[in-house]
């Protein structure tokens, strides 16, 4: 790559909040991103059984359409307390078609009764680079933030289970924090300061 010259990486994710915030933290480091609605792609089958595989699945997905180096992600909230559900599957808990209301929703109803430790959770994230859709060695950071889950509601910012997930050492939860907080210490604010430092290692980010 030529010194000073941003190169176009597509955001793999369909996601407005999710290319919001990864836009936010991955602008200023000499990568010209692009959502890949910009080449019209369409979701990948998310079909894997964890976090790392389904984030290369969309990785590849939009790279293989593309014809660009890809970022993607794939993040949830695991509840211990559920077997570790809702998961993989945090986006379409409440069946397909579910939006956010509908799958917090589903939530404090499977969380009824829980009460103390049994209300503890976490957001994962595990965000992948790779530089083609055939790329076999691609860079994966992963990270996971801690708290519990609210008997209701707060906040109007963030979005997904954000207004849920509440923060005992903020007293508020993840919707209710300002937006560079939430970056600073989120899961997908940890994993991609771990990504750009891989990016930073392999020579992939720009002067």
């Amino acid at each position: 790559m030529i010194s000073g010259v941003a190169r176009t990486v597509v955001l793999a994710s369909g996601n407005a909040g999710k290319l919001r915030e990864l836009s936010d933290m991955l602008s200023g480091v000499g990568l010209d991103l692009k959502p890949q609605s910009d080449w019209n792609v369409p979701e990948a089958v998310e079909d894997g059984l964890s976090f790392v595989e389904n984030a290369l699945l969309k990785a590849r997905h939009a790279a293989g359409l593309t014809g660009h180096p890809s970022i993607a992600d794939d993040s949830g909230l695991v509840v211990p307390a559920l077997n570790g559900a809702p998961g993989i599957y945090s986006a379409r808990y409440a069946g397909p078609g579910a939006n956010d209301h509908d799958n917090n929703r589903k939530l404090l109803e499977a969380m009824e009764g829980l009460s103390g430790h049994e209300r503890r959770a976490y957001f994962h994230c595990a965000m992948v680079h790779i530089e083609s859709a055939q790329d076999p060695v691609p860079l994966i950071a992963s990270a996971s933030w801690w708290g519990e889950i609210a008997r209701a509601p707060s906040g109007q910012g963030g979005f997904g289970y954000d207004p849920l997930f509440w923060l005992a050492d903020k007293s508020c939860s993840s919707a209710q924090l300002p937006r560079e907080v939430k970056n600073a210490i989120s899961h997908r604010g940890q994993a991609t300061r771990m990504l750009l430092g891989l990016l930073e290692l392999a020579g992939g980010c720009g002067d």
